[in-house]
């Protein structure tokens, strides 16, 4: 062993360590929805692996921002210390948006970046400041950028600004350089990246596919791709929210194509913790079924019910049961 350290300490690369000593991830950030934690990380005591970077992609509409901007409030409600730097190209966050969400906006940096190059710049920036700090002194930080596919190239804004219109190539090339650059940083650092991006519809396909855009950079780089789509959410007439139902495209920590449903309010209430658990719970005989309600103990209630009082319901006991039932639904090597 002496002689692995000793080779190593050779190298003279910053990024080299034994294995054992090296930065995996040992820790995952909390979403905020113990059935998006299962999806990505195979617990529900999990999340987003604390030292990766984590794509939602989705067409328009489909509640992207929304969804990270509640894993940013679950994020910031969960360490007093936390902050965020919140990379932003659509124009499209302000204030009262942050305020109405009972987001902590003391503790987020907002930073419009136009181009690609500019977020390479500036984010690469924000990541050597961060390890000159000590590591006792480092605060816990997330990173967004929202989004990806709104961002454009340094040749295409001066191929506008000259009135050209030709189509720039190398926006691929330039997007996998910077993730190359990112992930290896990201993960020294143990900065979790949330990127959104849109999806669109791959024409000539034999069956009905969506693929993300960006090239392949993202792709490549991201341990998880969450594809997003959504239906409506109501109490009674009024709509309150989104049924987010996400799809794993591409996950190194669970089963890919593996879907779930989550709700996300509106209001600051964000993502519904429990919503899904009732599922997982019949699907593994945590929870019985009864028709179309839940048996749980000697009464049988509706799943809304459930949800509307979840203390009642989901004990530490009952949530230590449902966290080996997404091991077996989700995780790698399980039988479901």
């Amino acid at each position: 062993m002496s002689f692995l350290k000793n080779v190593i300490k050779e190298l003279d690369n910053p990024y080299a360590n034994v294995v054992d000593d090296s930065a995996v991830c040992k820790t995952f950030v909390d979403t905020g929805s113990y059935i998006l934690n299962a999806l990505i990380s195979g617990s529900i005591f999990g999340g987003l692996p604390s030292n990766k970077i984590t794509a939602l992609a989705g067409e328009s509409g489909t509640g992207k921002t929304f969804l990270a901007l509640s894993i940013v409030k679950h994020f910031l409600d969960s360490n007093l210390e936390a902050q965020v730097i919140y990379f932003e190209s659509e124009s499209a966050i302000e204030k009262d948006m942050l305020d109405v969400r009972g987001i902590d906006i003391k503790r987020v940096g907002l930073v419009p970046v136009t181009t690609v190059q500019e977020f390479r710049t500036q984010s690469i920036k924000v990541l050597d400041e961060y390890m000159k700090l000590k590591k006792e002194d480092r605060p816990p930080l997330l990173f967004v950028l929202d989004s990806l596919g709104m961002l454009s190239t340094t040749k295409e804004v001066q191929d506008a600004t000259d009135g050209k219109e030709t189509k720039d190539m190398t926006r691929a090339q330039v997007i996998k350089s910077i993730f190359r650059i990112l992930s290896l940083k990201l993960g020294q650092a143990e900065i979790p990246l949330i990127v959104t991006n849109h999806t669109y519809d791959v024409v000539g396909a034999y069956v009905p596919t969506k693929e993300m855009g960006g090239g392949s950079g993202l792709k490549y780089s991201a341990s998880s791709i969450l594809f997003l789509s959504k239906k409506k959410e109501k109490d009674g007439t009024e709509v309150v929210g989104n049924i987010i139902k996400v799809k794993a495209n591409k996950s190194r920590f669970t089963k890919e194509n593996s879907t779930i449903e989550t709700r996300l309010y509106y209001d600051a209430r964000g993502l519904d913790k429990y919503y899904g658990l009732v599922e997982l719970g019949a699907k593994y005989g945590v929870f019985e079924p009864v028709g179309n309600r839940v048996k749980v103990g000697n009464a049988t209630v509706y799943p809304s019910v459930i949800y509307k009082d979840p203390d009642k319901y989901f004990t530490p006991e009952i949530l230590q049961a449902l966290d080996e039932c997404a091991q077996k639904e989700f995780s790698y090597g399980s039988e479901s």
